[in-house]
């Protein structure tokens, strides 16, 4: 299609909202963003108010709106090109066109469609059998405004001990969100899962989370005894009777409604960061071990807290766009302390390690 042929992303939004009824919505509120999800299913309303049930609130004002239009999926005649995955994965999850005034992404897999660029947030497809997409979509939109604000992305979960703040991050598999649990069970309130940013802030850094459930794989629930709710009598029979190699490397997803399972906790979505812990240990028989390290003597470490911003983000000016380079992340975490954690893998022993930090950091 001809550049000037292509519809502007107002007149292609216009189109797609012209007859919906917006009978439904919610109102959350992200770590002070005051986001309105409007939609014409009472279906998906009732899913989202669920998932997000901690962040239901009655703003004051909207920061930013986003409807959620239930349908057959779209038949666009847009030249979408796919969106190129990020470097050690081969699998293209969804396409993209840009248009004036901004883009549109559809998923591959579900055909979902989602527009957004100047105010404009839309959802557009089988919404309800796919709401977790949808639910992604609010938690991009939420992480586009903090990006736009000077954030940078990162690839961790986070929790905070009283007033103190750890980031965990590690490379793939490695159980960021298993050691999150972990200190969920031992009183750490819960910040995020696996979306943070963080912004400088004076002399320190803010951490802020993202609204996302933790998913676990069997073997995190059978070693934590707060998550074995989550497994049927049935499931920890079964998955007890698997080795641990085969157990570690299971691909079984399940949410977990911290509400349900860490009664004690709070689901926050903010607060200062004090340290980052990087997760660098591997499955063998050989003490876990903590130390301090500095990025810039080990700048690999890097890659496992540095996070592309991906397709749905698109900066308000494009013309000055935010820099997301490996300066600038190394800048920033000269805030805070950076560890390793490096030996054999020891959920135990590394949780009580980081409750040790929140000891001698600042906050």
């Amino acid at each position: 299609m001809n550049k000037s042929l292509r519809p502007t992303l107002a007149d292609l939004a216009d189109s797609l909202v012209a007859e919906v009824e917006f009978d439904h919505h919610l109102d959350l509120n992200l770590a002070g963003a005051q986001v309105r999800v409007k939609t014409n299913s009472l279906m998906l309303v009732t899913s989202l108010q669920h998932y997000f049930a901690p962040f239901v609130a009655q703003p004051k004002s909207i920061d930013f709106e986003i409807l959620a239009i239930e349908g057959p999926n779209l038949d666009l005649d847009l030249p979408f090109v796919p969106w190129e995955p990020e470097p050690g994965k081969s699998r293209v999850k969804e396409e993209f066109v840009d248009l004036v005034g901004g883009r549109v992404v559809r998923k591959q897999k579900t055909g979902l469609v989602f527009l957004f660029g100047g105010g404009t947030n839309i959802a557009i497809g089988q919404c309800k059998e796919n709401d977790n997409q949808v639910i992604n979509f609010v938690n991009n939109r939420f992480i586009e405004l903090l990006l736009n604000k000077d954030a940078t992305l990162g690839h961790a979960a986070a929790v905070r001990v009283n007033n103190r703040g750890i980031a965990l991050a590690g490379f793939s598999g490695m159980g960021k969100s298993t050691l999150a649990l972990h200190l969920l069970s031992r009183g750490a309130d819960f910040v995020s899962n696996d979306r943070l940013m963080v912004q400088k802030v004076n002399e320190g850094l803010m951490m802020f989370g993202v609204p996302k459930l933790p998913r676990i794989n069997p073997g995190t629930a059978l070693s934590n005894p707060d998550l074995r709710q989550i497994l049927s009598e049935e499931e920890i029979e079964r998955f007890s009777q698997l080795e641990p190699d085969d157990l570690w490397e299971l691909e079984h997803k399940y949410d977990v409604y911290l509400d349900r399972c860490f009664s004690h906790s709070r689901f926050l979505l903010n607060g200062w960061m004090d340290a980052l812990v990087i997760l660098n240990w591997q499955r063998v028989d050989r003490p876990m071990e903590i130390h301090e390290v500095n990025l810039r003597e080990k700048p690999y470490l890097l890659g496992a807290f540095r996070k592309d911003p991906g397709a749905f983000f698109l900066a308000n000016d494009p013309v000055h766009p935010p820099q997301f380079n490996e300066e600038r992340y190394l800048k920033q975490l000269e805030s805070c302390r950076v560890y390793e954690i490096t030996g054999g893998v020891d959920f135990e022993k590394a949780a009580l390690s980081c409750l040790n930090l929140t000891e001698r950091s600042k906050h």
